[in-house]
């Protein structure tokens, strides 16, 4: 069974109803747990942080647990890297959680059964949980598959091996040379106009992005990542409580799969019209999302 990861900060309540929603799955008790707590980057950030890690002790219904408490803060991105790379090269394969994500019962019998029906695939590097709903992204009535693959990885709720992994640049050697050439951001755009812009972003240290960083490596590696039609997975973080999300209801799953027998496409390329409905997503709707929000803490300031 493919151990699972999941890193907590500073939001108690956010990681307690991940964790029940964890054990609920029925192949929890098969599978070991990682916990990673970061160190708080803020004397402010103390009482939560401690408070989270009071959630994750003496945690039951897993095969095993193992809680890696951080002395000092290393960031989102550094802990997400050095936790994966860490288990998955002790088990050749993981799945991760972040603590404000609640699963469907059978999130991991969903993900076992998409590493191993690809896990020969070379072109398949990643696979989500996560699908966006309805109200941001249709699907065609006449797609016949439970999945569709796409350039861009997803980070709520994801899995990957350990040859696809270890293929990271984190540091983005060739990072010059993309940014003079207009034709290689084009491509890497494929999977939504926002990609090249967050790229820059991280590389001029104005973000803290490991995902970045991996959707790059499955451009450089000509790779996909795997997305469910239906979700398997509710971001509930979207509330303006985490650090590196705002408050946008429009990401919310209401209905979380509950379907495991899965029909896969018969090859591994992209439709088209998947493509491009999934593209806006990460235009008009965050956009929308986005501008919503700045008007809603704009009003309060007034007040």
């Amino acid at each position: 069974m493919t151990p699972i990861i999941l890193t907590i900060y500073n939001r108690p309540e956010h990681t307690k109803r991940t964790l029940e929603a964890l054990k609920a799955n029925t192949l929890a008790k098969d599978s070991i747990l990682y916990i990673y707590a970061d160190g708080y980057k803020e004397e402010e950030d103390k009482e939560e942080v401690l408070n989270t890690r009071e959630v994750v002790k003496d945690v039951k219904g897993f095969k095993e647990v193992h809680v890696v408490e951080r002395d000092k803060n290393i960031g989102l991105a550094n802990s997400i890297i050095g936790s994966v790379t860490e288990v998955i090269n002790k088990h050749g394969k993981v799945i991760l959680l972040e603590d404000d994500l609640v699963t469907s019962p059978v999130f991991l019998e969903y993900m076992n059964n998409m590493l191993d029906r690809y896990e020969k695939e070379k072109k398949v590097f990643s696979i989500t949980g996560f699908g966006y709903p309805d109200n941001l992204m249709k699907i065609p009535s006449d797609y016949n598959y439970d999945v569709y693959f796409v350039p861009r990885a997803g980070s709520w709720g994801w899995a990957t091996w350990k040859d696809r992994w270890n293929k990271a640049d984190w540091v983005i050697e060739d990072f010059e040379e993309f940014k003079k050439d207009k034709k290689m951001r084009k491509e890497f755009n494929k999977g939504g106009d926002d990609m090249s812009d967050m790229l820059i972003r991280q590389m001029e240290g104005k973000i803290d992005s490991w995902a970045i960083r991996w959707c790059y490596t499955l451009f450089k590696n000509n790779a996909y990542c795997i997305y469910p039609i239906k979700s398997y997975v509710d971001n509930i973080g979207m509330d303006g409580s985490g650090v590196h999300c705002t408050e946008i209801e429009s990401f919310e799953n209401t209905y979380l799969n509950q379907g495991v027998n899965i029909k896969t496409p018969p090859e591994i390329n992209i439709n088209e019209l998947i493509l491009k409905n999934f593209r806006s997503v990460f235009q008009r709707n965050l956009i929308n999302d986005t501008v919503s929000y700045i008007k809603k803490k704009y009003k309060q300031l007034l007040k």
